[in-house]
């Protein structure tokens, strides 16, 4: 059976709006160059991939939950029209303090996805850019994979608190290399 690819969203599959900023509707919503042919490329290969990303900036009021799910709607148009496949898409909308269990690097979102799977499946992969998702993928037992498109930076190797097991300059040369190794 293949892995569950778990994807963080700002920073793998768009384009990362900076610390401290939001991707608030879908016209700021921009995909980086070959993350659609990157999901693509998975789906063919029948792997189940689930967007999971933290957006406390519901929480914070800076934009609304229908403009998340309008952000959503335009992820998963894309990506059907491309010919990919995204099974879910599970947000924390909660504020960093608020102490839920979904909110990364905790593993609710992760979990959840799982369950909502239906699959019973020892093996599973967290793509994302920062080290809270790094300590997500972690504490669910995925192996992590680091792209370097969003918030963390080559640069600051010195200074990770532990080595990914994989680390790729974005989301289509991840999926070249897990699709050949994990297909």
């Amino acid at each position: 059976m293949k892995p569950i690819v778990f994807i963080d969203r700002d920073g793998v599959i768009n384009e990362y709006p900076g610390h401290g900023n939001y991707v608030t509707s879908k016209q700021e919503f921009r995909f980086i160059p070959g993350s659609l042919e990157a999901i693509r490329k998975f789906s063919e290969e029948g792997f189940k991939l689930y967007v999971v990303s933290n957006q406390a900036g519901v929480a914070k009021g800076l934009y609304a939950q229908k403009d998340l799910d309008e952000i959503n709607a335009k992820i998963l148009q894309s990506v059907e029209k491309i010919g990919g496949n995204i099974s879910g898409i599970y947000y924390c909308t909660h504020l960093p303090g608020d102490d839920c269990d979904c909110r990364k690097p905790k593993t609710g979102l992760l979990k959840k996805a799982q369950e909502d799977s239906f699959m019973i499946c020892d093996k599973s992969i967290f793509i994302g850019d920062s080290f809270m998702d790094m300590e997500a993928a972690r504490n669910f037992g995925a192996k992590s994979v680091l792209v370097l498109s969003g918030r963390e930076k080559i640069a600051n190797r010195d200074n990770w608190k532990f080595e990914p097991d994989y680390v790729f300059d974005n989301l289509l040369l991840a999926a070249h290399y897990l699709i050949s190794h994990y297909a």
